[in-house]
Order: C-alpha cells, then structure tokens, then sequence
C-alpha cells in the first residue's frame, strides 16, 4: 500500500512547470515533455534527495499546484456529502485535502531515484473535453506499474483530478475514508481530523504520507 501511494503522488508530477505552453498542448504531448524534466531534476537535486522540505515544499508549490484541480478532486472524494457543506466549509476541507496531497507529493519527490515513465497512444477525440492519459513506470527492482490520469480541459489548459495505480483510481480511495470519517463526525469532523494530520506531517522529516 506504501506504494501504490508514492506512485499516486509520483503521478502528479507530470504536471510541472508547463506555463503558457500548456494552454494548447494536447494532454498527453504536454505530460510527456514535462515529467521528464521534472523527474531528472529531482533525482538529481541533492537537497532534494536530503528531504530539503523548504526547497521541496516550494518545488511542489509552484510547479505541480497549478496543474491539479484540488476544488474538483476534493468535491469528488466527498461525494453527496460536498453538495451538505457550506461555502465555508467546501473551502477549508479543500484547503486541508489540498496540504495532505502537497505532503504526499513532496515525499515522493524526495524518494525519487531511477524511475522512468513510458507513455501509452492516447485514445481520445480531439474535441474531447475529458481523456485519460495511460502510462507506465519503469522502476528499478519488479514488474512496471500501470499509472493513468484523467484530465479535464479548462481555460488555463489541461488539468488533472484524479489518478490510477494499480487499478484503484485516487478519488475512489479516499471517498471511502471520507465517507466513514463524515458519518462519524460530520464534515466539521473531518475538517479537523485532516488539520491534525497535516500538523503531524509538517513536524516530522519527509516522506510519502500515509
């Protein structure tokens, strides 16, 4: 399971550094000219390597944040429950759900070794508005793994809000754990349970979130 989620967060960082360039590429030219970079880069950035959270958490920050769609993905993990929450409350559980991911993004940034990412043909109509975009990762020690994203086009270009590993799609994973954690204590509940949960992250060393 610690797996399947560094490559969750491995995922997204075919999303960096596309600027306005990305606007009218098609989804798949544009994660495919970019995840290259990004990954080279942090393999071999060797304060990234040492778990420089600060440099990490910037990277993360300003090159991976404006390629995800955090309101989307957060609205799709809640589920009915979404459409319950207040303004207020939609707003704090995606800014909570958005630090989580960061985490997880950045740890997996700072794990990352030999990996490499080979794309599959994407099988999409150009008038598309969705598509998922299939790939695999090459990793040093077992078989490949199977890593897809679905992407949603918008004025600011293609952007992601969700990801496959291993066949269990990322929103379908935390919907249950949202699901379970809003019957219990409501969306308030989960709200907080998710602010100490990044607390904790933020005063321990680097890593992929559990």
């Amino acid at each position: 399971m610690k797996l399947v989620k560094q490559l969750f967060a491995m995922a997204t960082l075919a999303f960096a550094a596309a600027g306005a360039q990305a606007a009218t590429e098609a989804p798949d030219v544009l994660i495919k000219r970019i995840s290259s970079d990004v990954i080279e880069t942090a393999k071999n950035d060797k304060e990234i390597q040492a778990g420089d959270q600060k440099r990490v958490m910037a990277l993360v920050e300003s090159k991976i944040l404006p390629h995800v769609d955090f309101q989307r993905m957060t609205a799709l993990a809640a589920g009915r429950f979404w459409r319950q929450a207040t303004p207020e409350q939609q707003q704090q559980l995606a800014n909570e759900f958005k630090t989580l991911l960061i985490f997880t993004y950045a740890g997996a940034l700072s794990q990352i070794k030999n990996e490499t990412v080979e794309f599959k043909p994407l099988r999409a109509d150009p008038a598309d508005q969705q598509v998922e975009v299939r790939t695999q990762v090459n990793v040093t020690r077992g078989e490949p793994i199977q890593l897809n994203y679905r992407l949603a086009k918008s004025a600011a270009g293609w952007k992601i809000f969700d990801i496959n590993v291993l066949g269990a799609w990322l929103v379908e994973t935390y919907k249950g754990t949202f699901a379970a954690e809003i019957n219990k204590s409501g969306i308030d509940g989960l709200i907080k349970t998710l602010a100490e949960r990044n607390k904790k992250l933020a005063s321990k060393p680097l890593k992929a979130a559990k």
